[in-house]
């Protein structure tokens, strides 16, 4: 099943790769030095969907790690919140980058182009959020846990960021990736604060610019707002428990009924 964002992002970067064979789109579109005449104020947002011409290598490893997690993770997150995600993640590898000239640890006349910051930050993800699903890396025959193998990217790229000297953006992807976990840890904490917001009587508490505003929604006098709350929290206790079942047994587990539902609910 191929989730929507997904594919979108994946037309799009195919899309861009094809032009450029016709038309050198880097020059405008690729991410200059902020301090050099060729910088232009969309460069943080479209050098994420330019990739080298001179090795093809780069758009395929990129676009086969966006389908081969996205379409796990974009379920999970739900497409608004995937979508808001990647695009955080690209622009933390972009401000990394900008960073990197500006303290003159990268060539000011390079230019940055590639997915690889938001991609990692969804490699990022999928370890957070799936630590024991299991992994093939070819030609490797031995499964990795998912956890296991992000700790293991982490700790590459900050070695080649440190001692490598190369045009790769090391310092990008590991921007993407802390910027995805920041994220990550932000929406979970957010989560759970709502959630201790439901009691046991099916009441719903909300604060807003009055302090101590309480809603209390009684089932005899409210009926149709009591039941829809309490509908609202079956569906996210039943959400959680699908997602507590992909961290313990992985994706796979799921029945399809559950695959559905979940894909159901990141339409919401």
């Amino acid at each position: 099943m191929m989730s929507k964002a997904v594919k979108w992002l994946l037309i799009a970067n195919i899309a861009v790769y094809v032009v450029g064979y016709v038309i050198n789109v880097s020059g405008l579109f690729g991410l200059h030095y902020v301090l050099s005449p060729e910088f232009l104020p969309w460069q943080p947002i479209t050098y994420m969907f330019v990739h080298s011409y001179r090795d093809i290598w780069h758009i395929v490893l990129n676009m086969f790690a966006l389908w081969m997690f996205g379409r796990t993770i974009e379920p999970t997150l739900g497409t608004k919140r995937f979508i808001i995600y990647y695009f955080v993640c690209g622009l933390a590898g972009a401000l990394a980058w900008e960073l990197g000239q500006l303290l003159g640890l990268i060539n000011p006349y390079s230019i940055c182009v590639g997915a690889s910051g938001a991609v990692y930050g969804i490699l990022l993800a999928f370890g957070v959020l799936y630590p024991n699903e299991r992994i093939f890396i070819f030609p490797i025959p031995i499964p990795f846990k998912a956890k296991w193998l992000i700790i293991g990217y982490v700790f590459i790229e900050l070695a080649s960021a440190l001692f490598v000297s190369d045009l790769t953006a090391h310092t990008a992807h590991l921007a993407g990736m802390l910027a995805g976990f920041i994220l990550l840890m932000f929406w979970k904490k957010t989560a759970m604060r709502q959630r201790q917001h439901f009691d046991n009587q099916g009441k719903w508490h909300t604060t807003s610019t009055r302090p101590n505003m309480e809603v209390n929604y009684n089932k005899n006098e409210h009926s149709a707002d009591w039941n829809y709350n309490t509908q609202r929290k079956a569906d996210a206790d039943e959400i959680d428990r699908i997602l507590d079942k992909i961290r313990r047994d992985g994706y796979g587990s799921l029945s399809e009924s559950e695959k559905q539902r979940l894909f159901d609910a990141s339409k919401k």
